[in-house]
């Protein structure tokens, strides 16, 4: 019969659990924190695509579906959809622009913090949504900026995950994703006659792996963002909200102490 746990090993659990919470955000990375940031942000970039696409009619991250819709709305003279469009593009460029503005400040001033900032932005601007929708109950006003705040969120979560991985991660679209996997699967499946060549075709194993979570955390997430804003509305934006800024703050809180408290 096993021994139930000690209060020791209950403390050295929850140690590892907060520090596994600290480094997701850190700025010293692992392949570990990598990973487990990406699945959190593929998760909560479904979850509010999804549910943004019931607040407001349109998905959110989907820059190349926007620019096909401007071009083919500027041949047929519609002048006034091409403006909507471009107000959706403008914001993620914006908040692409913003993330690596914030990553690059913070590591000029070698701060822990320099990933956690634009991630800390995400959570507020998303504690903005959420509370805005539930007070102004999806008026035209609410959805003209719910739009473009909502574009500026995914291209400020996007371009942070690309810094961090090295652009081998995206979150806020799955086109790349699914690409990827298709070609390791091509990879996987191809039959080398002589295995020993030196250019033989080697599957990717720890890539398809990655990839495939990432496309599973964003459906997931897709899934009960779906669910959660139609039966709950738009305060249901307010859990992501809290997932982002409890991996965000540690960080910035370590730089806040060792500001004040230096050497």
């Amino acid at each position: 019969m096993n021994a139930p746990p000690t209060i020791r090993e209950h403390r050295s659990f929850a140690t590892r659990s907060v520090r596994s919470v600290k480094g997701i955000a850190a700025s010293e990375r692992s392949d570990a924190a990598d990973t487990l940031l990406g699945l959190v942000l593929t998760f909560v970039a479904g979850a509010i695509n999804a549910g943004g696409f019931l607040a407001v009619g349109q998905y959110t991250s989907h820059m190349s579906g926007i620019l096909s819709s401007m071009a083919d709305n500027l041949a047929l003279g519609a002048l006034s959809v091409v403006g909507l469009g471009f107000a959706a593009f403008l914001p993620f460029v914006l908040g692409a622009a913003c993330s690596a503005i914030l990553i690059n400040w913070g590591r000029r001033h070698s701060l822990h913090s320099r990933f956690a900032m634009p991630l800390m932005l995400e959570a507020l601007l998303l504690l903005g949504f959420g509370i805005l929708g539930w007070l102004a109950h999806s008026s035209q006003a609410f959805i003209a900026t719910a739009i473009p705040l909502l574009c500026f969120i995914m291209g400020l979560q996007n371009a942070t995950i690309t810094k961090i991985s090295g652009a081998r991660m995206r979150t806020t679209h799955v086109t790349g994703i699914v690409t990827d996997i298709g070609i390791e699967l091509g990879k996987l499946a191809y039959w080398n006659r002589d295995g020993r060549r030196p250019d033989r075709v080697v599957a990717d194993r720890h890539k398809l792996r990655l990839l495939s979570l990432l496309l599973c955390s964003f459906f997931t997430g897709g899934v009960i963002g779906a669910i959660g804003f139609d039966r709950i509305g738009l305060l249901f934006a307010l859990p992501f909200a809290a997932l982002l800024l409890l991996i965000s703050v540690p960080p910035l809180v370590e730089d806040l102490l060792s500001r004040s408290h230096p050497g």
